[in-house]
């Protein structure tokens, strides 16, 4: 078995988005858009939390850090989307294949505990705002971000590991259009219980743990905003959190259609519409969210506008 899996399976085969066409130079068009797009505005995120004098506080340490998350899990599936598009055979070598999926577990599980880390950050913030600085140092937002990328790098490492030392059939299609878990575990020829024990056990972790955390904080947040005396206090309140909130509700009810559907209406068609949405959509709205409903982002540009074309004040 070993033999057979080395010597003929050296490449994948994913079908793609769709296997129609007529459709594959309008998608393409579309989703270099879209690609392009999230590109641009993850990178501008990055270095506008960078330069900006006023965006150096843990607030945007953290956006900083989604941004650098969103850019690398749609670079990891974008390119090679795209290249499917435009290619007569939608063909990815063994070894990408594990780099890709690696790389995107790593990505989207450090998101949901940044997104978690983003929503105890808001919750000092609103609700021991005296306090906030010292809670908030700088020690601790390395460490909520540091402990993310270690611990979604090694669950990706052992996931990854896991499922390209056991032996594959010979069969090389993967019904996705990329190189995704479940769609590889239909591939190979050795028992996947295991492996499927291990991306469920930890995937209902990661869900519930980040969820637990974000729903914890907003309760809080809630109780603090309704007791606020001042309307205008309130309006602050709630205006902080709604980008945040956007973003994880976008998120998660994403992750939660995949996942928790039954399984007699699970598909691959669905899920890959679900992919489609979380792997290339999101990583554009990200940006455009936290731009167009945030004061400080948008006072931010402005400035490097003036800077850049020297408008008078």
């Amino acid at each position: 078995m070993d033999e057979h899996n080395t010597t003929l399976l050296k490449e994948f085969i994913l079908m793609g988005i769709t296997d129609r066409p007529e459709l594959q130079a309008p998608f393409f068009g579309l989703f270099l858009i879209i690609y392009v797009t999230a590109m641009v505005g993850n990178l501008g995120m990055i270095i506008l939390t960078k330069i900006d004098d006023r965006l150096q506080t843990p607030m945007y340490f953290f956006l900083r850090h989604l941004a650098f998350i969103d850019l690398g899990y749609s670079t990891a599936v974008g390119p090679k989307m795209l290249a499917n598009f435009v290619a007569n055979l939608n063909t990815i070598p063994y070894n990408w294949c594990a780099a890709q999926l690696a790389f995107f577990i790593m990505f989207i599980i450090s998101e949901l505990f940044v997104l978690s880390a983003m929503a105890y950050d808001r919750y000092v913030a609103i609700c021991n705002p005296l306090v906030y600085t010292v809670v908030m140092s700088r020690r601790l937002c390395w460490v909520l971000v540091a402990v993310p990328y270690l611990y979604s790098a090694f669950l990706s490492l052992i996931t990854t590991i896991k499922i390209f030392i056991s032996p594959f059939c010979g069969y090389n299609i993967i019904s996705h259009f990329y190189c995704d878990s479940l769609p590889l575990l239909t591939l190979l020829c050795s028992s996947t219980r295991e492996i499927e024990l291990i991306i469920l056990i930890f995937s209902a972790f990661n869900l519930v743990s980040s969820l637990l955390v974000v729903l914890v904080s907003y309760i809080l947040i809630l109780v603090t905003i309704f007791r606020m005396n001042s309307a205008g206090g309130r309006h602050k309140a709630f205006s902080t959190c709604g980008s945040h909130l956007t973003v994880v509700v976008i998120l998660y009810v994403t992750l939660f259609f995949m996942y928790v559907q039954p399984k007699s209406s699970h598909s691959f068609e669905s899920d890959k519409m679900a992919s489609v949405f979380y792997t290339v959509i999101i990583p554009m709205l990200n940006p455009m969210i936290y731009s167009l409903r945030n004061k400080e982002v948008k006072g931010a540009l402005h400035r490097i506008r003036r800077n850049l074309f020297k408008l008078p004040i």
